[in-house]
């Protein structure tokens, strides 16, 4: 047990990425589950996210790439991959006929719903045992977090 202040939430917070960067992401790199489909990928599963999260009525490669923090070649590549698996649908802009606008599959959105189920589960293995009040401020708590980060 490490001693620390209440205070001290970043310590915490990098512990707790150090450690699941090592012992979940493994787990998780290729699939959720070991009869999911196999384009059901990490790198396809952040695209989807990407797209899921962006503001804006047309969704472009530019914003996968600001939305995963990544250069626009690799969301690019990514993109085209999620595409070829059959996640991403693409159309030519309303607004500008040289962009591309992307938009989810049903796959796609299966995918999603299966991902944050799963993470949900994560989430209730963590601090299931919490008493519900603090779970659900926990959760609050970490949704003003990644709103204000990630915009």
């Amino acid at each position: 047990m490490h001693a620390s202040s209440p205070l001290d939430g970043g310590p915490a917070l990098f512990r707790l990425v150090r450690h699941w960067a090592r012992q979940w992401a493994p787990d998780v790199v290729e699939r959720f589950a070991a009869d999911a489909p196999k384009a059901w990928t990490v790198p396809n599963l952040f695209v989807i996210q990407a797209i899921d999260g962006a503001a804006g009525d047309e969704v472009t490669v530019a914003d996968v790439a600001h939305q995963l923090g990544i250069d626009r070649s690799v969301a690019s590549r990514m993109v085209g991959e999620a595409t070829r698996d059959g996640f991403v649908a693409r159309s030519t802009s309303a607004r500008d006929a040289r962009r591309a606008v992307l938009t989810l599959t049903d796959a796609a959105k299966e995918f999603l719903a299966a991902s944050k189920a799963h993470q949900r589960q994560a989430f209730d293995r963590l601090v299931g045992h919490w008493p519900k009040e603090d779970r659900e401020r926990f959760a609050g708590y970490l949704s003003r977090l990644a709103d204000d980060v990630l915009g």
